[in-house]
């Protein structure tokens, strides 16, 4: 089988080391150092069996779970086929969402950081079409982007895909969920047939191997076990009425009390309901689900991966991609129909060595569901009880973080630096008080103490950043 045009991956100078596990893959020098400054030490089990055939130039079809590190071997993968002296597009990333495209552009340029001149734009719907066609002049190297806004830019002439070496489609079953389907087949038309194609799934139904049958040549397929051993993932079962689930969330929250929970539910309206209520019940709860406006879902998911929100309660649609370190808890508001699902839902709790917290409930009619999902993962089902919330009981523990708002961001040349040099400079705070950062184009997100918050916000309207006024507010719900 013919590999892609482009270099060949090269050979890792004085730095390999054997105990360097990417270094031994023979990655440049520059690769390795921005993947230790990242804090990579490991392969994870995705990142062992995909790196080596993606170095060698061969098609992958990848089943992963989110947070399993494909991120990272998509990325390498990109980097490492890129010739910098080309000023051609040559690596194109097609995903789901805005959020997940944003999330797989920041890690490529994180990676690219010690390699100069390398141009990474994200193109996504939601946004003026306008900078972006302006971004795309002079062509980037790598472009990360959602199907029909990449198609737009096709259909525009501000993008061109014939130098194209390298074509990922991350999330791919998502996307073929989202009605995406044509979108890619007319985005692949464009593209050279001579080129690598790298395709990621976190489930492999028919429709998955049809996509792979048409857009890959002989493909490594690479799989990654998904079960959960009890050392990672606790799981509890508890039987419950349908019509008591909503107590049921409230008494699970009070009992464990995690400072951070996903609440999976079916539906966009048990989505909408579960969050309100809890909201009415005292808990920092917000919904996420595809009725919300672009700008109000980036919130959400801001809100609650800096800390500013305990609770989030999501579809398993409007929850994919989504990637939060540290995450205490999932509770399922009911079990899904594919135990495979299951799985990717509590698979977000439990990582880098961290354990988690899943907790499900199962009403009468789905107890034969939690009977085939303890057959499906290998674990003998027992069922526990619920602890009834006492009369007097602590009220919820408010979160951590307050988020905010400051009218300006990439486009006003902002950055995360100059914040923190502001909040911790002229405002007085300590670099304990400030939290996550989050630049945009237009607007800047800051996470601070919540104890802090009032104190940040009246510094930085009485101040300047870079010696500019700008507009700075709270977000509230």
């Amino acid at each position: 089988m013919s590999t892609p045009e482009g270099p060949t991956p090269p050979e890792s100078s004085s730095s390999s080391s054997s105990s360097d596990p990417f270094a031994a893959l023979g990655l440049t020098d520059a690769l390795c150092k921005a993947i230790a400054v990242l804090g990579y030490t490991a392969l994870t089990p995705i990142q062992a069996h995909a790196l080596p055939p993606i170095l060698q130039g061969r098609d992958v079809l990848g089943r992963a779970r989110t947070g399993s590190g494909k991120t990272l071997a998509l990325a390498v993968g990109l980097l490492t086929r890129l010739d910098p002296a080309d000023a051609r597009l040559q690596g194109l990333v097609l995903c789901p969402t805005r959020e997940l495209a944003e999330q797989v552009g920041n890690e490529v340029r994180k990676l690219a950081r010690f390699m100069p001149n390398v141009k990474v734009t994200t193109l996504c719907g939601g946004v003026p079409v306008k900078p972006q066609v302006a971004a795309l002049t002079p062509p980037p190297h790598l472009v990360v982007g959602t199907p029909g806004r990449v198609l737009d830019h096709l259909g525009r002439g501000s993008l061109s895909l014939d130098a194209l070496r390298v074509l990922v489609l991350d999330e791919a079953d998502r996307m073929l969920d989202m009605g995406f389907a044509d979108p890619i087949a007319q985005v692949v038309a464009q593209a050279p047939r001579k080129r690598q194609t790298l395709l990621f799934s976190a489930t492999y139904p028919e429709t998955i191997d049809r996509l792979s049958a048409g857009l890959q040549r002989t493909p490594v397929s690479v799989s990654v076990d998904e079960t959960h051993t009890a050392d990672e993932i606790e799981q509890r079962f508890y039987r419950v009425e349908s019509e008591a689930r909503m107590d049921a969330v409230r008494a699970l929250l009070l009992e464990y009390r995690p400072a951070s929970a996903l609440v999976f539910c079916g539906t966009r309206e048990e989505t909408r309901d579960v969050a309100e209520t809890l909201a009415e019940q005292g808990f920092s709860a917000l919904g996420l689900s595809g009725e919300l406006e672009q700008r109000e879902r980036e919130e959400v998911l801001l809100r609650f991966a800096n800390g500013s929100c305990s609770v989030l309660v999501a579809t398993d649609v409007a929850a994919r991609g989504l990637d939060i370190k540290d995450l205490g808890a999932v509770i399922g508001w009911e079990l899904p129909k594919d135990p495979d699902v299951h799985v990717h839902r509590i698979g977000r709790t439990g990582r880098a060595g961290q354990t988690g917290l899943a907790l499900s409930l199962v009403t009468p009619r789905h107890v034969p569901r939690a009977e085939a999902l303890a057959d499906h993962q290998g674990f003998a089902l027992e069922w526990s009880t619920l602890v009834p919330v006492p009369a007097r009981v602590a009220p919820p523990t408010p979160p951590p973080m307050k988020t905010l708002v400051i009218e300006g961001g990439r486009q006003d040349k902002l950055r995360a630096g100059d914040l923190l040099g502001a909040l911790c400079g002229d405002v007085g705070l300590t670099g304990d008080d400030v939290g996550r950062i989050d630049v945009g184009p237009v607007r800047t997100y800051v996470a601070i103490r919540r104890e802090k918050a009032a104190q940040a916000l009246a510094g930085l309207r009485a101040g300047k950043i870079k010696a500019r006024s700008f507009r700075v507010r709270l977000l509230v719900p």
